[in-house]
């Protein structure tokens, strides 16, 4: 499973974008999902510039933050802190989603996530 990032549902829903158009071609053939962190990112970006809600992303498939990621994201933030690589919260805990569910991540933010992969979040190219 292929779990894509906020600013990979960003290219995929702007219809104009040459990336988008590259990505949709990468995941074909792939079962894709987000996660519900990255829907509130997408939504609240949505209501910030008053945009209409796009029906696609209503009937995407949604992965749940659960108690199981509320303990590996906290471990996974505490952890990167202690090294001197602190993060996101929500990175942290949309890499904890991808782990405990073996999912690859699609990311425009490699930066941000290759923190993880010691952890064993997987990355797509």
């Amino acid at each position: 499973m292929i779990v894509l990032d906020t600013d990979v549902l960003i290219e995929i829903f702007d219809r104009k974008s040459a990336v988008g158009e590259d990505i949709l071609g990468k995941i074909e053939g792939y079962k894709v999902a987000t996660t519900s962190i990255n829907l509130h990112e997408i939504v609240y970006g949505f209501y910030k510039v008053k945009k209409e809600i796009i029906k696609e992303l209503m009937e995407f498939n949604i992965l749940e933050y659960t108690r199981s990621d509320a303990l590996l994201s906290a471990k996974l933030e505490s952890a990167l802190e202690k090294i001197g690589k602190p993060v996101g919260r929500f990175d942290t805990m949309i890499a904890a989603i991808c782990i405990n569910r073996d999912a690859m991540l699609s990311t425009l933010n490699r930066t941000h996530f290759e923190r993880f992969v010691g952890f064993g979040l997987r990355l797509f190219d």
